[in-house]
C-alpha cells in the first residue's frame, strides 16, 4: 500500500497541470475538500493541493504548448541525474532535463518506453506529499501500457520495481512494489491498453483518489462540470471505482476501498 515512508522508486509526489488553476482548485475542493496554496511569486505559480493543511498534491496553471491538462506522478530517486540518463538508455527519453527546484529537491520528467510521462523526484527540504491513502488522497496508480512485460521490464531496469500477479475470476492483475519490499508495499498496478474498460487512445498513469462514496463523487464531479469516463463499478474485494476527468479534461480515478479483509 501507499505510505509516506518514501523508498527508492515508490511515487512521492504528485501534480496537476491545467490551464484553469482557479476553475480546477474549487473542483478539486468540492471533490475531495481541498485548498489550494500559492508558493509564493518564487514559485512560478506552482501551488499545493492541502487536506487539512496536509499537501495532498500539487498543482500549475498551464499552456498548451506544455501538454494536454494531466496529473503527473513523480517517484523517487537518490539520484536524478542518473535515473535521467538510464531512461535514455532504456529506450525511454528525457522531456524536461533534471532541475533544482529552490531547497526542495530536484526533478525531471520522463517518458517511458512506451511515451508515457511520469516524474522523478530527489528529495531534499521537501520528502514528499504529507498525506496518502486518506480520503481525499493518492491512494492507487495504474499504468495502461501497450506491452505490458516491455514496461515491467522498464521500470525494473528504472526503479528495481518487482510484480506480483493476484488472479481474479477471468484474469490476473500485475501489480508492482519497490525494490526489497513485500507484495503487501504494492503501490500501483500494470494494465494492458487492451484491457482499459474507456479505451483510451494511449497509454498513461492513472491516478486513483480515495472517497468515503463513489457515486456522490460521481455526482459531484458530474455537477462541477467533470466528466465520467467509467461510471462507478464494483471490483470484489477491491473496492467501488469510476474514472472520472475533471473540467478540464485531466483523467483520475476515485475508490471507496473494501474493508481489509480479516486473517482466518
Amino acid at each position: 500500500m501507499l505510505t509516506t515512508r518514501y523508498v527508492t522508486g515508490a511515487p512521492n509526489w504528485l501534480d496537476l497541470g491545467t490551464p484553469d488553476i482557479e476553475g480546477a482548485s474549487s473542483f478539486y475542493g468540492s471533490l475531495f475538500g481541498w485548498q489550494f496554496r500559492s508558493g509564493g511569486p518564487e514559485a512560478g505559480g506552482y501551488g499545493f493541493f492541502q487536506l487539512d493543511g496536509r499537501t495532498a498534491a500539487g498543482g500549475m496553471q498551464t499552456t498548451p504548448e506544455q501538454g494536454p491538462p494531466s496529473w503527473t506522478v513523480y517517484f523517487q530517486t537518490p539520484d536524478a541525474d542518473a535515473t535521467a540518463k538510464a531512461a535514455e538508455h532504456t529506450h525511454g527519453s528525457v522531456l524536461l532535463q533534471p532541475m533544482d527546484v529552490m531547497d526542495r529537491g530536484r526533478m525531471a520528467i520522463l517518458a517511458d518506453h512506451a511515451g508515457v510521462t511520469f516524474g522523478i523526484w530527489q528529495p531534499a527540504a521537501t520528502k514528499g506529499l504529507d498525506v496518502v491513502q486518506e480520503q481525499g488522497s493518492l491512494c492507487w496508480l495504474e499504468l495502461y501500457t501497450p506491452d505490458l512485460p516491455a514496461a515491467a521490464g522498464f521500470y525494473h531496469g528504472l526503479f528495481g520495481w518487482e510484480t506480483s500477479a493476484l488472479t481474479f475470476a477471468g484474469g490476473t492483475y500485475t501489480t508492482v512494489h519497490p525494490s526489497g519490499t513485500e507484495p503487501d508495499a504494492m503501490f500501483g498496478g500494470i494494465v494492458p491498453l487492451e484491457d482499459d474498460p474507456t479505451k483510451a487512445a494511449a497509454g498513461a498513469w492513472l491516478p486513483y483518489f480515495e472517497v468515503p462514496d463513489t457515486d456522490a463523487a460521481v455526482s459531484t464531479a458530474q455537477e462541477r462540470g467533470g466528466t465520467v469516463r467509467l461510471p462507478a463499478t464494483d471490483l470484489e474485494d477491491v473496492g467501488r471505482i469510476a474514472e472520472l476527468a475533471d473540467p478540464y479534461g485531466a483523467r483520475f480515478a476515485v475508490i471507496k476501498s473494501a474493508p481489509p479483509q480479516q486473517q482466518g
